[in-house]
């Protein structure tokens, strides 16, 4: 596999890894932008968008669009985070000037019909309702609200009802013209291609993006606190989190690692202890999200209405056991994990572009897979034990519930258990 990038004149970057041994490629078009660029009147507007950019342009109707690219037997789709935005076409190698020409059409020339709007904001708003009537979703977005209050990375990605119902065409086009432009944006591509060709294609392309960035983010303020939500469920949602670290943080890779150890697999920590040793919850993990400023670190559990007071301190005992001491076998096996995730991606023209896409945007390059896996490589108890220290120490965690809750501590009975277990060691 060879990785080349290009910068357009205009500020847009075309990375590419070129997979000759594939008939088909993976194209998309990688944005810096997403929830967290946005004003609280106007959030939701992101995902909106992001729907809306396929509902017709100046040259093709929304069903032009799914049909022209469905009828070479590709797929086109597109997400948004809190922090990037995505949209991508799977095709057959000789159709891949067709996806890069869709994917310009559909970020230069939307028109946002007002009838495409209406449709379209009620398809949102049950998405909405579908994500209301699944608790695991509903349990992480009052976390990340509880973890920064009043602030842009707090806030759904979705949106709310009453926002959706009312956001306007013209905040749409507000919202593009901010953020759609050239530098902040990425082609990424990986399968059967040819790197010049490709660069080709998005100089003509891509010729009307406009130049120049915006004003930096606001930084994230981690705050903590407490966020429950009493529902007749048969299991308590359960999540806690401290700051966690960005992606250029010089401890990405031990985090990782300290997440994985701690609830990462079946051989985790927490899988063993809760789930099979102690039969409190089905479902157990760690998670390590991070972002452009800093990130979140925590723990996610989903058990019964009476076993709720029993798990927390466990996962918070857990929690601080692992920043005491660690096994060298478990760290082997975490770095195992790591690097298996990491090579097995390699193998998907999909993954491979999403990779580039992110990197470019969060780093400014490719990451290199060799570097990578000695960064990983480098990684040993000590660290391990040093960055579990660094997660857990000072911060009042975040903590959010769903379900039947009475049986669950208080915030401030879970804020002196956590600093209880800290103590202890």
């Amino acid at each position: 596999m060879t990785v080349r990038l290009t910068t357009l004149n205009n500020g847009l970057r075309v990375v590419t890894d070129a997979m000759p041994h594939l008939k088909t490629a993976t194209v998309g078009v990688w944005v810096d932008a997403g929830a967290r660029d946005e004003s609280a009147a106007e959030n939701g507007v992101a995902h909106l968008l992001e729907h809306m950019a396929f509902k017709g342009t100046e040259r093709r109707t929304a069903r032009a669009l799914a049909e022209e690219i469905e009828a070479v037997g590709g797929q086109i789709d597109a997400y948004t985070s809190r922090e990037q935005t995505a949209f991508y076409a799977r095709v057959m190698s000789e159709d891949v000037p067709l996806a890069v020409d869709i994917l310009a059409d559909i970020l230069q020339h939307p028109v946002f019909s007002e009838v495409e709007l209406e449709r379209e904001r009620q398809v949102v708003i049950q998405e909405i309702g579908q994500a209301e009537d699944t608790p695991d979703d509903v349990v992480f977005d009052l976390l990340q609200e509880t973890a920064f209050p009043g602030q842009a990375l707090g806030r759904s990605i979705l949106g709310t009802v009453a926002g959706i119902g009312a956001m306007t065409r013209n905040q749409l086009s507000d919202y593009m013209a901010r953020h759609y432009k050239a530098p902040k944006m990425v082609l990424a591509a990986a399968g059967g291609l040819d790197h010049e060709q490709l660069v080709a294609l998005a100089a003509d392309a891509f010729a009307g993006l406009a130049r120049g960035g915006d004003a930096a983010e606001t930084p994230a303020v981690f705050q903590g606190g407490d966020a429950r939500r009493e529902r007749d469920l048969e299991q308590v949602h359960f999540t806690l989190a401290v700051p966690g670290v960005s992606f250029a943080d010089p401890d990405f890779h031990a985090v990782q690692i300290y997440s994985t150890i701690l609830g990462g697999g079946m051989s985790s920590r927490l899988f063993q202890e809760v789930r099979e040793v102690r039969g409190l919850a089905y479902a157990v993990f760690s998670f390590a999200s991070s972002f452009s400023d800093g990130g979140l670190f925590g723990v996610y559990a989903a058990t019964g209405e009476r076993e709720a007071e029993t798990l927390v301190p466990v996962l918070l005992d857990e929690m601080h056991k692992l920043s005491e001491r660690v096994g060298e076998d478990e760290v082997a096996r975490a770095k195992a994990q790591l690097k298996a995730g990491l090579l097995m991606s390699l193998e998907s023209s999909s993954a491979r572009a999403e990779q580039l896409g992110r990197q470019v945007l969060t780093y400014g390059r490719p990451l290199v897979v060799e570097d990578l896996l000695a960064a990983v490589a480098r990684v040993d108890g000590d660290a391990v034990t040093r960055v579990g220290r660094r997660l857990l120490a000072g911060a009042q965690p975040a903590v959010a519930a769903i379900g039947r809750i009475q049986h669950l501590a208080s915030y401030p009975q879970i804020a002196a258990q956590f600093t209880g277990a800290q103590a202890r060691k």
